[in-house]
């Protein structure tokens, strides 16, 4: 069998604009190589899309989403994606850093406070009404302006842009799939989520969360079910599916994939991917 091609990564230009600025936003129609890539992509950073006009399928990590007016389209880093455009799309997408944010706001958990991103149990998109959508584009305005003459202080007023859109966003995001939109409840579920970012090659059970955290696993479980619908470990399985999934991509083998996430033998591997997906990685990866 042909082995399947390694996926391109796109990186953020930092310097585009002379001076360092972790922050971006195009003109969907007008921006070339990665915007609208037909090929399996992936990013190393944050992007938001916002869709005005157009038609077709973007696909992130196997979730087919439609495209369509009005929808936003929300994007983590090392997420697998793909753009099958019918109708032309129009509309704007604005990339970003994770430390254009976590520098100012000296918050390493910031990010993942907001119900969209590094999401495990509801869909990484959501149409609004069109005042919504409105509201949304007379920041976007704003940002785009500020870029079309930067000064020494642009970093910080796009900062502040940025994040009247993010509180925004999941205030929508929030009413849409009815989840909690307070970002400032239980720190240890937005330390969790960012651990598990992290670490899950080595750590895959709730025990060892609970002692990184110093809680019980009654609580973890309490507040992952409150704030993700999903049980700690239910979290943790889905990350490693996901990032499974992610490798079969690349030009790995399933065995080397099985013994690099720790499981004792490819037997047990396979067992557990078909589990959650009820197909082995060797068929799931002929299908890609």
């Amino acid at each position: 069998m042909a082995s399947v091609p390694k996926i391109k990564t796109y990186h953020f230009l930092p310097c585009k604009y002379g001076s360092e600025l972790l922050l971006d936003i195009g003109r969907v129609e007008t921006l070339k190589n990665y915007v609208l890539d037909s090929t399996l992509h992936q990013l190393s950073f944050y992007e938001i899309i916002f869709i005005q006009e157009g038609s077709g399928t973007f696909v992130l990590d196997e979730n087919k989403i439609s495209i369509q007016p009005q929808t936003v389209i929300f994007t983590s880093p090392g997420q697998i994606r793909c753009w099958d455009i019918e109708q032309e799309v129009k509309g704007y997408t604005l990339f970003f850093e994770k430390d254009f944010l976590h520098l100012f706001f000296s918050d390493e958990l910031f990010l993942y406070r907001f119900q969209y991103f590094h999401q495990y149990s509801h869909p990484a998109e959501m149409q609004i009404c069109e005042a919504s959508f409105g509201k949304c584009l007379e920041l976007l305005h704003e940002i785009e302006r500020e870029f079309e003459q930067i000064q020494n202080d642009s970093n910080h007023l796009i900062r502040s842009l940025l994040y009247q859109l993010l509180i925004i966003l999941n205030r929508y995001y929030a009413c849409v799939y009815n989840v909690q939109r307070d970002t400032y409840i239980h720190s240890d579920f937005y330390r969790f989520r960012s651990l598990l970012e992290q670490r899950f090659l080595e750590d895959q059970t709730v025990e060892a969360y609970t002692k990184l955290l110093n809680v019980s696993s009654g609580f973890l479980n309490k507040i992952c079910r409150q704030f993700s619908g999903l049980s700690a470990q239910q979290m943790i399985h889905h990350k490693l599916i996901s990032e499974i999934k992610r490798q079969l991509h690349q030009n790995k083998s399933a065995k080397e994939i099985c013994y690099e996430f720790g499981f004792s033998d490819p037997s047990n591997f396979n067992r557990f991917f078909k589990k959650f997906t009820n197909t082995t990685p060797q068929q799931y990866r002929r299908k890609i």
